[in-house]
């Protein structure tokens, strides 16, 4: 939320309340002119209670009419207490980050909306109770509102720890193989408090590929493959509509592939290809999901024959796409993000020389040699790279 769209809802919400202040104001000057018409019927507790009035049954009021101004009473209570609200949300808000501004203005709104409510509830409660059932119910709601308030901190809390540990994650991911599995470890640690969060799980599951990735022994990097699997299982089961858990988990499928017989690879495949699908239609925007589609296309199109012949026993027809649908993947990124990575101009090339287009492929190969080499992608792509220079003619 930009600044400007905070200082338009706090504008608007204390619109609002000007507009039930001045409700307020009315009707304490009528108040004030019926005191001095029946002055043995009000009188002024503000040495007990503050400013607050309270009625006085007389022999001029029904017990009805009595009962109405109490209502109203609460009423200004209420509006006297958003007032104070109002004013703290409008000098906190410009002073936080714009995500936890988000979340504090939300909070702010559930838990002016409950209080409405309840005043509400209570009001027309007391409506057909006596005196000393509405003190009992008024002492049991404020009880329970203050037990649910408390609940809302710490939700608040927790979502603030979550943000802050996410965001360290994050930075960690930027670093060298020490900050990746110092990422992984920190992770595991965090598990029990934050496992029900999908944003936390998919990271987790990013955070196995990563050190599967700078890990030495097959070992290691077998059960690095398997555990993030399963925890991007889990992370689909926990919210189903995360584009980035149904893109690292098609990830894993991929990764996981490597160390499986030709059956369960091809199975894999077609996991792996129905997770992509299902990123793209959440996040169709991500360059990363065009980029895996590219190479599984690229990957079936060169399938060998006893591949094809074992997925067509094993599922009725082998997976089906072209060099034509990896290119269209390829370019689909650099149209989102262009020099996205080293990898994705070499494949951008490989394909353009499977088609016959050399000039188009040399060209592609340039662009990714004026790209540094920083991780262990860039090096896997610089060795295709000294391979597909030869075969050019460069």
């Amino acid at each position: 939320m930009a600044q400007t769209d905070s200082k338009v809802l706090v504008l608007g919400a204390l619109a609002g309340v000007a507009g039930i202040g001045l409700a307020v104001v009315c009707y304490r000057s009528l108040r004030s002119k019926r005191r001095a018409s029946c002055p043995g019927f009000f009188h002024n507790r503000a040495d007990e209670q503050g400013s607050a009035l309270a009625v006085v049954d007389g022999p001029g009021l029904t017990r009805g009419q009595t009962e109405v101004l109490e209502r109203l009473e609460a009423l200004i209570q209420c509006v006297s207490e958003l007032k104070e609200e109002m004013k703290a949300l409008k000098t906190a808000l410009p002073a936080l980050p714009h995500p936890v501004r988000e979340e504090r203005v939300g909070a702010q709104h559930r838990t002016t909306v409950t209080r409405r409510k309840r005043a509400a509830a209570i009001a027309s409660r007391r409506e057909g109770q006596s005196s000393e059932d509405a003190e009992s119910e008024g002492g049991y709601l404020t009880a329970l509102t203050d037990s649910e308030e408390e609940e809302e901190s710490d939700e608040e809390q927790t979502q603030d720890n979550l943000f802050i540990l996410l965001e360290r994650i994050d930075r960690l991911r930027q670093g060298d193989e020490s900050d990746k599995r110092e990422s992984l470890n920190i992770l595991l640690e965090q598990r029990d408090e934050f496992g029900h969060s999908s944003e936390f799980l998919w990271r987790l599951t990013r955070a196995y590929c990563d050190v599967h990735d700078v890990s030495v022994t097959l070992e290691e990097k077998k059960a690095h493959a398997e555990n993030g699997k399963q925890v991007g299982e889990e992370a689909i089961s926990v919210n189903p509509k995360c584009a980035e858990s149904h893109q690292w988990y098609a990830i894993m499928c991929g990764i996981l592939a490597e160390y499986d017989t030709i059956q369960n690879k091809i199975r894999n495949g077609y996991v792996f290809k129905d997770h992509l699908d299902k990123a793209i239609e959440l996040k169709p925007h991500d360059p990363l999901s065009y980029y895996l589609l590219g190479r599984w296309c690229y990957a079936v199109a060169q399938l060998s024959w006893i591949e094809r012949k074992v997925a067509a026993t094993l599922f009725g027809e082998p997976p089906s796409a072209s060099i034509e649908d990896a290119l269209k993947n390829f370019l689909k990124v650099e149209e989102i993000h262009p020099a996205y990575s080293k990898l994705n101009y070499v494949f951008l090339a490989k394909c353009y020389k499977a088609l016959g287009q050399t000039d188009k492929a040399r060209k592609m190969c340039e662009a990714a040699s004026s790209m540094s080499t920083v991780s262990k992608e860039d090096e896997e792509a610089q060795k295709e790279l000294d391979l597909l220079f030869p075969a050019l003619g460069v």
